[in-house]
């Protein structure tokens, strides 16, 4: 389910962005959300505890201590944070712009296209081991 909403998110961010000529802070805040909920599709697949947090480095650390192996650009995600947290607060932040959104939207892409990827390998290894 989370992996499902997680993608729909991104589309309508995919869909919509060709014409963003500058970003505001719900664009931001809104780019982050899929890469968190792509990680805790994760975490769910995985049989682990997924815990009660937007930080994305944390959901991170969650799935390496529980053996997953995490390459470093869906590490490098855990940036996407500042926009889950600091764009919440007027004054906390420097406008986002156009280009970042896009960079966010691309990063939280590649977090989720290595999810998917990752729970199909996961499925299809328990496919093979019950036939």
């Amino acid at each position: 389910m989370a992996q499902q909403c997680a993608r729909a998110t991104l589309t309508v961010h995919e869909q919509g962005r060709s014409g963003i000529r500058s970003c505001t802070k719900t664009c931001a805040l809104t780019a982050s959300r899929p890469l968190e909920k792509s990680l805790k599709a994760l975490l769910v697949a995985c049989d682990m505890e997924s815990p009660h947090t937007h930080i994305i480095a944390h959901l991170l650390e969650t799935l390496e201590q529980g053996g997953l192996e995490i390459p470093e650009d869906v590490k490098s995600s855990s940036d996407l944070t500042e926009y889950a947290v600091h764009t919440r607060y007027p004054g906390l932040y420097e406008p986002v712009t156009a280009k970042e959104f896009r960079e966010a939207l691309a990063v939280a892409g590649r977090v989720h296209e290595w999810v998917v990827a990752h729970i199909n390998l996961m499925a299809s290894r328990k496919s093979k081991n019950n036939p």
